[in-house]
């Protein structure tokens, strides 16, 4: 396998833009009609997700090893679409056949062979994942709707039962499918540690024109039955020991909340645990839309802080400003463990200056979800409070 003949025809291909992931679904529902259903109806997203997974994949050609872990969870995320072995055998005819199509005479023999053999590798680790996957967890779980609260302007908290089979740790992520938008899935993070009774809550921005942030506050009702995938991520989870720093930027806030949540129970089993600064920033105020609980729960527990940030309201009396900034010159900011979780522009600012103040980068942790197949945050579109 030539990797840097991959590399260079990828870049060749990637350059010609839309024309060439619509020939190929084009050729792909052409000769397969029958996999057509397996896609959502807009198919615009769709292959901008394709395209980022491919481009991720063959840039590492030459270091498969470095990326197994990623190309294996897409093959377990494509468990939640029924795909079987034999649609990668369709998916790789097409995608062949479309570089074949616009690379004209760079399609040499050797390039095909190099094209033909890196597709087979990695359709093969996905398969393999997907198999192994299927040996301990279904594809997605049903969960029944309990409500939908409209917290704030933009934001809704969604209040789902889980089966007893579904397990999870706080920080992580899940991917949920509503039934207003069918075969559309965006990673979620449940915003509360496992409880007995099998309740989970799911924060959603409301985007504008984001379909599954609208579909899933606007169109989603109280008995519906939403699936939901299985749990991904270990960079949020913590161990009870050290104390915490936690920031959040919007609906970033759920995997931290979730992870309170468990600290709550530690504390309130043991009579000790790690001491929490949380730190939650929106562009205005009344986009703090968990502040009233979190500010009870700091007024009677002496082990949590609670430390709301508005960006874009100077009248705002408290914290303003980039959530990020406001964490870092806290005294808290030094010698904890530090979880960030929002869109990507937050969590880099944030960790930017942490490290300005001498945090080390071993001690900030969060979760980078580049490339995971549905090309989502875990808190909804990529489009979060306090992101800039």
């Amino acid at each position: 396998m030539d990797s840097n003949a991959l590399k260079r025809t990828w870049a060749m291909a990637a350059a010609l833009g839309d024309e060439v992931p619509l020939y190929f679904y084009s050729h792909l529902f052409a000769t397969h009609p029958e996999v057509r259903d397996m896609f959502p109806v807009a198919m615009g997203a769709q292959r901008d997700k394709l395209f980022s997974a491919l481009g991720h994949i063959i840039s590492h050609a030459d270091q498969i090893d470095t990326v197994g872990g990623f190309i294996g969870q897409l093959g377990r995320d494509h468990r939640r679409f029924s795909v079987v072995p034999a649609h990668y055998s369709m998916v790789g005819a097409s995608f062949l056949a479309t570089l074949q199509r616009y690379l004209g005479s760079e399609w040499t023999d050797e390039v095909a062979r190099s094209w033909s053999e890196a597709y087979g590798l990695i359709a093969k680790v996905m398969v393999v994942a997907a198999e192994d996957a299927a040996d301990d967890s279904p594809a997605w779980w049903d969960g029944e709707v309990l409500s939908v609260d409209r917290r704030s302007l933009d934001v809704a908290v969604l209040e789902v039962r889980m089966p007893h089979d579904f397990t999870y740790e706080p920080g992580q992520a899940v991917a949920v499918e509503v039934p207003a938008l069918p075969r559309t899935w965006r990673y979620l993070s449940p915003a509360n540690a496992p409880r007995p009774d099998g309740i989970v809550q799911f924060h959603v921005q409301l985007i504008p024109g984001g379909l599954f942030s609208t579909a899933a506050v606007r169109r989603t009702n109280a008995g519906d039955t939403i699936r939901v995938g299985a749990p991904i991520g270990d960079q949020l989870a913590v161990d009870g020991q050290r104390d915490l720093l936690l920031i959040g930027g919007g609906t970033g806030l759920a995997p931290l909340s979730a992870v309170l949540d468990q600290v709550a129970a530690q504390w309130r089993e043991t009579g000790w645990g790690p001491r929490v600064d949380l730190f939650h920033g929106a562009r205005v105020p009344w986009n703090l839309y968990d502040q009233p609980r979190l500010t009870d729960l700091a007024a009677r527990e002496h082990w949590f802080s609670f430390h709301p940030v508005v960006s874009d309201d100077p009248t705002f009396p408290g914290l303003t400003g980039y959530v990020g900034s406001a964490a870092a010159a806290h005294s808290s900011s030094l010698g904890r463990l530090v979880l960030v979780c929002g869109s990507t522009p937050m969590v880099r600012h944030t960790v930017s200056e942490l490290a300005a103040v001498g945090v080390p980068r071993s001690d900030i942790r969060y979760e980078d979800y580049t490339g995971v197949e549905d090309n989502s945050s875990p808190t909804g579109e990529d489009q979060l409070e306090g992101t800039r």
